[in-house]
């Protein structure tokens, strides 16, 4: 699914801007890279390619500069940021389980690996700094749908460090002038993200599991509830928050579709789009999870234009469409 570039309020924007990606081989990075070279911008990319893929980038290689190195890399994070105007940091370590058995390496990777990046953007005399954060920072709080406004609730380390992030960036901001802003993404799914890990997110996973006829795993009741965002509402937002008018000083927003489903109507839909019938195992609930999530999104929609273009089922569709292509 191509995204749609015509839907930006200025498509001149980044014609000739030269920004920068953090972890541009990654699954939403790599979008990010693909929609930015589209708009004609001069995109350099840093990625260690930990868990990022060259071959995500294959269609727009020779039309980017790559660095392959962590941002935690002094020298190379400073080659990718000479002369950005615009840094989306993308890059981190995902996944909640893995936080909980990795603590100390998802504070290094998530928050030191954001100061590096906030001071190298200084350095440069970057314009903004787009940051990649997370749902998981309101925990489990009650209150639905979640807005920007709740006090922070980190039941995680990965939680933990992506709220750090966004601290870290609102005080660049006030001490520096480095405008910025952090997006709070909503389980973004589709095309590029990793059904072969053993952290892989739900929807791969389950990809994966249904076109092999094997068992779903599901962790407690099935009953949980998810905003399930399509990965081209993320690259949107980014896109918005890159171009927006003024100096940003650190906001947080959540960017999602403003809806919620359960794991449960999550495999019955899946099911239907794969003419499959699902085998389903329950395990233990797992260790910082969350029950429910589902976000406002009137303060993205208020600061940047933001509103979701791909709906759930359309997106689950085109995701599932990339998974059978590649056999999984």
């Amino acid at each position: 699914m191509a995204l749609d570039t015509s839907q930006r309020d200025d498509p001149g924007f980044y014609d000739g801007r030269a920004v920068c990606i953090t972890g541009g081989a990654g699954f939403i990075g790599s979008a990010l890279s693909i929609a930015l070279v589209e708009l004609s911008a001069e995109v350099a990319i840093i990625d260690d390619l930990c868990n990022g893929l060259e071959s995500n980038l294959a269609a727009i290689r020779p039309r980017v500069r790559f660095i392959k190195a962590s941002i935690l890399d002094a020298a190379g994070l400073k080659d990718a940021v000479r002369g950005a105007s615009i840094i989306f940091h993308q890059a981190a370590l995902g996944s909640v389980p893995r936080s909980v058995a990795e603590p100390a390496l998802y504070h290094d990777v998530n928050a030191t690996g954001t100061l590096r990046v906030l001071e190298a953007a200084r350095h440069a005399g970057a314009q903004r700094v787009v940051y990649a954060s997370s749902s998981s920072v309101y925990g489990e709080q009650k209150e639905s749908p979640k807005v920007e406004s709740m006090m922070p609730d980190p039941r995680s380390p990965y939680a933990a460090s992506k709220i750090t992030g966004e601290h870290l960036a609102m005080a660049w901001a006030r001490c520096y002038g480095l405008s910025s802003i952090g997006l709070r993404y909503f389980n973004i799914f589709g095309p590029r993200q990793r059904p072969d890990s053993p952290y892989a997110a739900v929807i791969p996973r389950f990809a994966a599991a249904m076109m092999k006829g094997e068992a779903l795993t599901v962790y407690g009741d099935g009953e949980q509830t998810r905003d399930f965002t399509h990965v081209d509402n993320a690259v949107r937002a980014n896109l918005l928050a890159g171009s927006a008018p003024g100096t940003l000083s650190g906001e947080a927003i959540n960017i999602a579709c403003g809806e919620q489903r359960s794991v449960l109507e999550l495999i019955a839909i899946m099911a239907e789009l794969l003419g499959a019938t699902p085998i389903i195992e329950h395990a233990p609930p797992r260790a910082g999870d969350v029950k429910h999530s589902r976000a406002s999104i009137a303060k993205a929609k208020a600061l940047i234009g933001y509103e979701p273009m791909v709906d759930f089922r359309r997106g689950l569709a085109d995701a599932l469409d990339y998974y059978s292509g590649l056999a999984v």
